[in-house]
């Protein structure tokens, strides 16, 4: 707000007391208060929902062994699938060997178990065998079904 005061003397007056009185011109401002404006403007955050995050799952088998014979002659899967070979030898010497993913168990002897782990990242049906002599050839084989 802006105030201006003007006081204006005219010398044409009437004169006070038989003096003339002089022209006297006064002005006053006052400095103006800044305005102060608020807009409101809305703020928008975008949040996204995360994305939920696929684990692929741990499939577990429990494959046990005796002179030329697997437990499971057939074992399948999803691709992405991790496997997991509880591996138990209940007669003889054997291990469990699939070449496609570089699986294998040690070879144990009766009575131990062994644990293998892979990722199935290929689709297909591949080969598991025991690598001992020639046990592979005696039929101590199975497969491993990749969907």
């Amino acid at each position: 707000m802006i105030v201006v005061i003007i006081a204006v003397v005219s010398k044409n007056a009437p004169e006070v007391a038989g003096t003339p009185t002089p022209s006297v011109s006064v002005a006053v401002s006052a400095t103006p208060t800044p305005s102060v404006s608020a807009s409101a403007t809305p703020s928008a955050s975008v949040s996204k929902t995360p994305t939920p995050t696929l684990v692929p799952a741990v499939k577990v088998f429990n494959v046990s062994a005796k002179p030329f014979e697997f437990s499971m002659k057939e074992i399948k899967v999803k691709k992405g699938d991790t496997v997991r070979i509880l591996f138990a030898n209940t007669e003889g010497t054997h291990d469990w060997v699939i070449d496609q993913f570089k699986a294998r168990t040690p070879v144990i002897q009766a009575g131990k178990t062994a644990t293998v782990e892979f990722v199935a990242d290929k689709s297909g049906t591949f080969e598991y065998y025991c690598s001992v002599a020639n046990h592979r050839q005696m039929g101590m084989k199975g497969n491993l079904i990749v969907e």
